[in-house]
This record gives structure tokens, C-alpha cells and sequence, in this order.
């Protein structure tokens, strides 16, 4: 496969600087869906979730996309299961050909990764003799290793005095014929009221010679970036109250780069202005690279 797919030429490493205004970037299910924060306070984007809002976007632009999510559905299938035996067919059953073929049709696959784990059919049920006859059906279990990272986000100071939490219910009839008024339903909504946040991430050409993902690849996770939160908004993220703010872009000289992703990750400095150590917009912040020797930072404004 290596040596028939174009791969990434060069170390790529990125940030994705974030603001929040008066919406739930990320809800936690173990806690009543409010924003999520870590122990002390910090503000949190799960890695999970912002691989979604990348795929979305991916797709918004025609890209070929495997976990696909039941609201954002662009086929018929209802399971990924199913997807890749309809679309792959019989290259499932054999993991080398699951690779290349996997790869090569869906962006997200040769990107991040995927772990493809179908049981088999298991024994027959029959009667006499065939009763329990095993199968060649033994299931599929391969996992395949994307060249790009992502990190979480975390909010530059903690979120938690910023979280605003209200009461809502619903009084509308949810069953029977409407002649009866249904009885109020209580419940809440949880919004972060401001709240700057960064995330980090890589492309590591070494990975990216197994799955084929290339240049052009790249650019288009780089566009999505930019365009996060289009055609993302909820009752929880109304239009404009999330935005990509900037997004810093390294590209380090060959496949190996000259300096570890950690160090680059570290020339981005982000913090509150000295005579603003309560921000409550994007102005308020300090947002600098301190480039180091032979690698330049691309600084762009997200769309």
C-alpha cells in the first residue's frame, strides 16, 4: 500500500483557538448535559466531539465519509456494519484489502483511524446433523491507525462561574388527540456564557504512508477547521455563538520535521490581556506565536 498511494509529504501540526458566547460547545451526559468542565473549572471540548463537527464538514464539502451520524446522514445505511459490507462488499472478510479499500474510499478512515469489529455468524442452529455446524463466518476485527491527532479542547481560565444554567417546560399536548393539555414537563438548559478555548493536533507522515493520507488530504482537513461550527447550530449552539477564531498552522520541513509536536504546540501563547484578568470576548485575550528557528507559523482567521 505504501508503495502505490501518495502520502503526506511533510509534519504538519496545528491549533484551533475557539470562542464561545452563550452556548453548550460540548455537553456532559453524566452530568444533567451541562457544559463539560474538568475538576478545577476549566472549560472542555471532548476530541470525540470535535472529530464529528470535522467529519461534518468534510462531508459538507463531498468528501467520502465512514461513521457517519444518524442526523447527518447522507445514505441509507443504519449501522456501520452495514455501510462497509454494502460499499467494500467482499473486501471486508480480508483485513489487507480491508485496509487499502477502507482507506481509499473514506477520508475520515485514512485520517483518524478505525476499528472494524463485526461478529460473525457464529453456529447454525439446525436439526440432526447439522445442528451447530460452525460457519466460515469467523466476524472481522482490524484496526487501522490514522496519521491525524487530535487533542481536546480546554478554555484558557475555568468556565465554571461562566456556566448559567435556566429552567424551561414544555405545556403542549406530546400524545392523544390535543384535547387535553399535557401537564408541564420540566427541565434545563445549561449555557456557557463566554468562554475562549484551544485545541491541538498533528498529521504524522510516518502513519500516513499506511493509510494513503496525502497533501490534499490535508488542505481539506485544514479547510474544515476553519469552517468548524458552519451548519452546526442546535438549541444548545444557536448561529454565531460559536467561532473559530484562528487557527495556527506548522509545517515542518520533510516527513520527520525538525522539532517535536510538543515544542511547536508550545510557541502558541493565548491568555487574558494584563488589565483584563476577568475576559469576557474574544478581544480580551492575548492570541501569539513565538516561532522558532527555521519553522514559521501560518496564522489564519477562521471563515
Amino acid at each position: 500500500m505504501e508503495d502505490v498511494m501518495e502520502s503526506l509529504s511533510k509534519k504538519i501540526d496545528f491549533a484551533v483557538v475557539m470562542s464561545v458566547k452563550h452556548a453548550n460547545p460540548n455537553g456532559d451526559p453524566l452530568n444533567s448535559n451541562r457544559p463539560r468542565v474538568n475538576y478545577d473549572g476549566t472549560g472542555e471540548i471532548s476530541d470525540v466531539c470535535l472529530k464529528r463537527k470535522i467529519r461534518n464538514r468534510l462531508m459538507d464539502a463531498g468528501h467520502g465519509i465512514f461513521v457517519q451520524s444518524d442526523d447527518n446522514r447522507i445514505d441509507d445505511y443504519r449501522s456501520l456494519r452495514e455501510r462497509a459490507e454494502k460499499e467494500l462488499g467482499a473486501a471486508v472478510k480480508d483485513e489487507k484489502t480491508l485496509r487499502e479499500e477502507a482507506s481509499k474510499k473514506w477520508l475520515d478512515v485514512r485520517a483518524f483511524g478505525q476499528v472494524f469489529a463485526f461478529k460473525g455468524a457464529g453456529k447454525k442452529k439446525g436439526k440432526g446433523k447439522d445442528a451447530d455446524e460452525e460457519t466460515n463466518d469467523k466476524g472481522v476485527s482490524v484496526g487501522i491507525r490514522g496519521p491525524v491527532s487530535i487533542h481536546p479542547a480546554f478554555s484558557i481560565v475555568p468556565v465554571n462561574d461562566k456556566v448559567t444554567s435556566m429552567q424551561i417546560t414544555k405545556s403542549v399536548s406530546g400524545e392523544g388527540d390535543g384535547s387535553k393539555r399535557g401537564s408541564d414537563t420540566m427541565g434545563m438548559k445549561h449555557r456557557v456564557d463566554h468562554g475562549l478555548y484551544v485545541s491541538y493536533g498533528s498529521m504524522n507522515p510516518q502513519l500516513a504512508t499506511k493509510t494513503g493520507f496525502s497533501d490534499a488530504d490535508a488542505i481539506a482537513i485544514k479547510e474544515a477547521l476553519q469552517k468548524l461550527f458552519e451548519n452546526d447550530s442546535s438549541s444548545a449552539r444557536p448561529e454565531g455563538s460559536m467561532e473559530v477564531v484562528k487557527l495556527i498552522w506548522w509545517e515542518q520541513n520533510g516527513p520527520n520535521g525538525k522539532y517535536p509536536s510538543a515544542k511547536v504546540h508550545r510557541t502558541l501563547k493565548v491568555a487574558p490581556k494584563p488589565d483584563k484578568p476577568e475576559p469576557k470576548c474574544v478581544e480580551d485575550y492575548i492570541i501569539k506565536t513565538d516561532d522558532l528557528e527555521g519553522l514559521k507559523s501560518e496564522i489564519i482567521d477562521g471563515l
